[in-house]
């Protein structure tokens, strides 16, 4: 982590610069567009009124007035044709100036050095203090022609704020960069406990605490990854749960087959007894075949693999071939079965469309009271095709509801009344509902029954 915070910091330093040196450019750019041309204009003005003043009053000291003018802020250069020059004000750190330029500005040219200064230097060309980059007017004084070189005393209009706007300067820099480091800190913190919590949670500790409280999007993802463990968790024993339940429910067969197998080795037990060993085993041998016929479809429907086999078939005929398959089982609990069933095209797979039937009937058969009642109906609204299952059973708490869809999730009733399962079969059911693109919805309650409703589209 330290090499991320290493990185944000040398990124936004790096950003900071480049951001300073564009801001430059752009300030060098509009420097030589509008503010040196203006800045050119502005001081030849005030060269010209120089010159005009000294032209108007002959009986004036050139000398003083010019000193006197340098004194509220400007560098003075004037030379005569003879050569003879004199400076006023803050000594011009380099005066080459060809002569021919003195020349033609005494005989009566305007020198626009500001302005034709080398375009090529940045935006610091206005603080040059040369000779080139001034304003040459002629003056005349006297019946004397002069050559006059004007520009602004940087130095002195500026006086102590240079040494203001220096340090403001480096106290900018110096806070930005410390703001810096202190919000980089600040952003890589919790990713730095995430990545702890990570690392917790790849070691199987699933109760990792984040004491992040945020609303950016980091706070999200750290809400995210609590969600997360939490499922990982929840997943985790739902593993161990279904480890334990598959041994269980294959061992006990298994442990049943071989115990009636070695009582077949006997030859002392009667013919009676021996059929019904028989029968118990091969009893087991289906609750087996249909373990593992469950498992495999679970495995083939999580792997999402394309098993369905679409095709446009008649629900409701589908449905009542079912009862009549179970109608054995329905007149031994005596049962009264009631259903509305009307003709229905759906588009699906009928083979596994008929899984989810037959488990939700056997259930509505298995888990009913005796001399209860079943009701069946197939109703279609709009688009979809609502198939509903109603009994008179135990019915279910709501905690019981919320799980009811776990795989080898059995009621605590179930196995008080002994009765047989995998507990996959709703699971099944709602893998097989979900892959037609439908919805399951379960309704009960303790001792008043359960309906069942499966909502699949038409097409």
């Amino acid at each position: 982590m330290r090499t991320l915070y290493v990185k944000f910091i040398v990124i936004t330093t790096g950003m900071m610069l480049i951001s300073f040196i564009l801001a430059f450019l752009i300030s060098n750019t509009y420097y030589h567009q509008k503010i040196k041309p203006v800045n050119d204009q502005k001081n030849t003005k005030i060269a010209l009124s120089i010159a005009t003043f000294a032209k108007e009053h002959p009986d004036n000291n050139l000398i003083d007035y010019l000193e006197n003018v340098s004194g509220i802020g400007y560098q003075m250069y004037l030379v005569d044709s003879v050569g003879n020059e004199h400076s006023f004000g803050e000594p011009f750190r380099d005066k080459n100036l060809p002569n021919s330029t003195k020349k033609r500005v005494i005989n009566g040219q305007i020198f626009h050095g500001i302005l034709q200064f080398p375009r090529e230097t940045f935006v610091t060309g206005f603080f040059a203090n040369e000779l080139r980059n001034t304003i040459g007017v002629p003056l005349e004084h006297n019946g004397k022609n002069y050559a006059l070189f004007i520009r602004p005393d940087i130095k002195f209009l500026f006086s102590e704020m240079h040494v203001l706007f220096g340090w403001i300067l480096l106290l900018a820099i110096s806070l930005s960069f410390v703001m810096v480091l202190i919000n980089t800190k600040y952003l890589i913190k919790p990713i730095s406990t995430l990545t702890k919590a990570t690392k917790s949670l790849a070691s199987g500790n699933y109760q990792v605490n984040l004491d992040i409280h945020r609303d950016d999007e980091l706070g999200q993802l750290s809400q995210s990854f609590l969600q997360m463990a939490t499922k990982l968790e929840q997943m985790e024993d739902m593993r161990k749960e279904f480890i334990s339940n598959i041994s269980h429910d294959i061992q006990s067969p298994l442990s049943n087959i071989k115990g009636y197998t070695n009582l077949l080795d006997h030859d002392s037990i009667s013919s009676e007894n021996r059929t019904q060993y028989v029968s118990i085993i091969n009893s087991e041998i289906r609750r087996l075949s249909s373990l593992t016929k469950q498992l495999l479809l679970l495995a083939s429907l999580d792997r999402d693999e394309d098993i369905m086999k679409k095709k446009s078939f008649n629900v409701g005929e589908q449905i009542k071939g079912l009862i009549r398959n179970y109608q054995w089982a329905i007149s031994e609990k005596g049962l009264m079965v009631s259903y509305s069933l009307p003709d229905s095209e759906i588009i699906g797979d009928p083979a596994l469309l008929e899984t989810v039937w037959d488990n939700l009937l056997g259930n509505a058969i298995k888990y009913n009271i005796p001399n209860g009642s079943i009701e069946i109906s197939i109703e279609e609204k709009e688009k979809s095709v609502f198939v509903t299952f109603v009994d008179t059973g135990l019915g279910m708490s709501d905690k019981e509801v919320d799980r009811i869809f776990e795989r080898f999730y059995r009621t605590d009733r179930s196995r008080t009344r002994s009765v047989e399962g995998t507990g996959l079969g709703l699971s099944i059911v709602a893998s097989i509902v979900k892959l037609h693109n439908g919805v399951i919805t379960v309704k009960s309650k303790e001792k008043e029954g359960s309906t069942f409703i499966v909502e699949l589209p038409v097409k």
